[in-house]
C-alpha cells in the first residue's frame, strides 16, 4: 500500500499517518515469536529504565534487522523524507499483560539531539493495539508547534529513558488512538505529541517504533553516534556505520550493540532539551 501525495500532505498536515497493513500477517507473526524469543525477557543494566536488548536490537538480532530494512515501510518512509534513508534509533515497546507501565505525553525529539527536525517513526504493531492494550494517542498538529518543554518524570512506571513528560498542558479528548493490527504500520513526526496507556488487557502489547531520518540530519552533541544506512546513499558521513548481525546476539554483535548503545546513552543523558537548543 504505497503512500500517495495526499497521504504525504496530510502528514506534512496532521504530523502522523495512522496504521496501514505493510507487513503480512505471517511476517507479523514470524517477528513477534522472535521478538518474544530474543526480547520478551528484559536485560536491565540497573542504571537505565529501558531494557538494553530491546533498544537498537537490529544490531544483535538479524529478525529486526530484517524489520528495519522492509521494503515496504521504507517505501512509505521514502515518500515522508526522501529517497536516502538512515535508521537512526529503535525501540521494541512491550507493555506485559495487566501492565501498569505507561508512556506520558512527549516528543520523539526532545533529548535525541537532532537537527533539523525530520526524522520520522515508523511503529510496527506486532499484536494487536487497541485502547484496552495501551494504543499510541496522538495529538494531530501538535508538530506544528515546534520543540517544546519537558520535564523528567519520576514514576518508574514511565516507560521513557527519563520519563520525559510535555510541561505544556494537554487537551487528552483531542488527542487520537492509534488502532493497529498486527503488521499495521504507523508514522509519526518527531515533534507530534503522543503517548500511551497502561495494558489493561490479558495479553501483551507488543510494538516496534523505528526511527528514520534522511542523512543531511546530524547529531548536535559532542558524542558521535552511530546509524544503518538502509536505502540509498549517505553523503555526509554525520554517523558511524553499524554493522548488520548474521546471528542472535553472537560476540560481534554483541560488543558493536555495546558500542553503539554506550555512545547513544551518553548523548541522550547529557543533551539539553531540543526546546533549549532551537
Amino acid at each position: 500500500m504505497p503512500v500517495t501525495a495526499a497521504e504525504s500532505a496530510a502528514y506534512r498536515l496532521e504530523g502522523y499517518l495512522p496504521g496501514r497493513p505493510l507487513l503480512t500477517e505471517a511476517e507479523a507473526t514470524r517477528y513477534r515469536d522472535a521478538c518474544i524469543r530474543t526480547c520478551g525477557e528484559p536485560m536491565k543494566d540497573g542504571v537505565h529504565r529501558q531494557a538494553s536488548n530491546r533498544v537498537k536490537p537490529y544490531i544483535l538480532y538479524p529478525w529486526a534487522a530484517e524489520l528495519v530494512r522492509n521494503p515496504r515501510i521504507l517505501d512509505a518512509v521514502e515518500a515522508l523524507i526522501g529517497p536516502d534513508i538512515l535508521t537512526f534509533h529503535t525501540t521494541v515497546w512491550f507493555k506485559d499483560a495487566n501492565s501498569p507501565n505507561f508512556v506520558p505525553w512527549h516528543q520523539d525529539a526532545t533529548y535525541f539531539g537532532l537537527a533539523p527536525f525530520e526524522h520520522v517513526t515508523a511503529w510496527v504493531a506486532l499484536t494487536p493495539s487497541t485502547p484496552e492494550n495501551g494504543c499510541v494517542r496522538i495529538l494531530p498538529r501538535s508538530h506544528t508547534n515546534g520543540q517544546r518543554g519537558h520535564r523528567d518524570e519520576r514514576d518508574q512506571r514511565a516507560m521513557l529513558s527519563r520519563g520525559q513528560t510535555v510541561t505544556d498542558p494537554i487537551d487528552d479528548a483531542a488527542g487520537v488512538d492509534l488502532l493497529m493490527r498486527p503488521g499495521d504500520v504507523s508514522f509519526h513526526h518527531t515533534l507530534a505529541m503522543h503517548r500511551s496507556a497502561p495494558n489493561r488487557s490479558d495479553a501483551p502489547r507488543i510494538g516496534v517504533g523505528v526511527s528514520y531520518i534522511p542523512p543531511h540530519v546530524a547529531h548536535i552533541g559532542k558524542t558521535r553516534l552511530s546509524a544503518t544506512l538502509v536505502r540509498g546513499t549517505d553523503r555526509f558521513g554525520h554517523f558511524d556505520p553499524e554493522p548488520r548481525p548474521t546471528a542472535d546476539a553472537d560476540p560481534a554483535a554483541v560488543a558493536a550493540h555495546a558500542d553503539a548503545l554506550g555512545r547513544f546513552w551518553v548523548a541522550s543523558e547529557s543533551i539539553p532539551e531540543m526546546a533549549h537548543i532551537h
